[in-house]
């Protein structure tokens, strides 16, 4: 795992908490209206998971995780990477919106990292 200042680690933690409130707030809606929501609660789930590997990596925090778990929400999270980057790519240099996405694929990339990572301990024990 690479070695990340607290700054960073905040943001990290910060963008991930915000991308599942945003999640979350999209699942009620989507609830509300009947329409299908399954990729929305596997996307609030990998995004729950990866928060709280961050976390137990970074902060010794107890992991909620099963690692069954963790690998699923590590694949969801991985492919949701390049869909984000597609975003970001179309947004406006030095614009707000393109700073959120930076952040949030670096954010989404650390989690993906500390899954794989807490996964690599778990079978190597």
């Amino acid at each position: 795992m690479e070695v990340v200042s607290r700054e960073d680690q905040m943001e990290s933690i910060q963008s991930l908490q915000s991308t599942i409130s945003k999640l979350a707030n999209a699942l009620t809606q989507m609830t509300e209206s009947g329409a299908n929501t399954a990729l929305v609660k596997k996307r609030l789930q990998a995004a729950s998971a990866g928060l709280a590997a961050l976390d137990n990596v970074w902060n010794q925090t107890p992991l909620p995780c099963t690692p069954e778990d963790l690998a699923a929400a590590c694949k969801v999270l991985y492919g949701l990477t390049p869909v984000i980057q597609n975003s970001y790519v179309k947004s406006k240099a030095g614009s707000p919106q393109r700073t959120l996405l930076e952040r949030r694929i670096k954010a989404l990339e650390r989690a993906v990292q500390a899954m794989e990572f807490i996964l690599a301990q778990t079978h190597r024990t």
